[in-house]
């Protein structure tokens, strides 16, 4: 019983977008210029966040499931932070970090470099937020595999290289692909991080997420609309990763 209440608590309000969908006008309203804009930049923003979470987020799970130094408890902590931290926090801390005057910014600016309120700032806000999503299902998976079959392979004279690319990434495999969608799928509906560091800027920084905000409050129709498809473009991504790890167990 718990179960299902469980279950209605997410289905019925994904019941209630459906149900106050203008169907007779949908395909007018999320084809307009504005709307394909925010929907295209939301997916090349979140492809591109995904490549920086895998660059990132491999070492640092390898890091903490393998590693052995003082303090990786809270090393722990600190990278699993933005998980718990409102994304309005986030944005803030990367705007004070590569902001014109921030911490980092100011430098970059004398070099002539700006980051905030431009694509690469919807990039790294995404990527602030989902970096956690990967590391956490690629150490558990780490951790699960265990390291008996990179031990053997060292015996034999592999390589570290070597092991990670013919032992351990074929063990956790799994785990990867799940995290990496995961933190593709949390990218693509990040909002308060990208509004806070990268504006809302048409064309420039304004992902489908703040697309569906400024439409609520102009054009209610179009904002349900828009929210279906960023729904159904979510629950595609992590519906088809899972089917295909399923049907791998199997």
């Amino acid at each position: 019983m718990p179960a299902a209440v469980g279950a209605l608590f997410v289905v019925v309000p994904l019941v209630g977008i459906l149900a106050r969908v203008d169907w007779a006008h949908f395909a007018s309203l999320v084809t307009s210029g504005s709307s394909l804009a925010a929907l295209r930049l939301s997916l090349e923003t979140a492809v591109a966040s995904a490549v920086v979470v895998l660059v990132l987020g491999v070492p640092m799970a390898m890091a903490l499931a393998r590693g052995n130094v003082p303090g990786l408890r809270w090393l722990r902590a600190l990278v699993l932070l933005p998980l718990v931290l409102p994304p309005v926090v986030g944005g803030l801390a990367l705007l004070y970090t590569f902001g014109r005057l921030g911490l980092v910014g100011r430098w970059l600016d004398v070099a002539g470099v700006q980051i905030a309120f431009t694509t690469t700032a919807v990039v790294m806000a995404q990527a602030f937020v989902s970096l956690p999503f990967l590391v956490v299902s690629l150490e558990g998976a780490l951790r699960t595999a265990g390291g008996r079959y990179e031990a053997v392979a060292a015996t034999l004279g592999a390589t570290p290289t070597h092991t990670f690319r013919r032992v351990t990434l074929p063990l956790v495999l799994p785990g990867l692909a799940s995290g990496l969608v995961l933190a593709f799928a949390r990218s693509l509906g990040e909002f308060g991080a990208t509004l806070t560091f990268a504006g809302s800027l048409q064309g420039v920084t304004r992902t489908l997420p703040l697309e569906v905000y400024l439409q609520r409050e102009t054009d209610p129709d179009a904002a349900v609309a828009l929210a279906l498809v960023l729904v159904a473009v979510a629950a595609a991504v992590v519906g088809l990763a899972y089917g295909r790890r399923a049907g791998g167990l199997r």
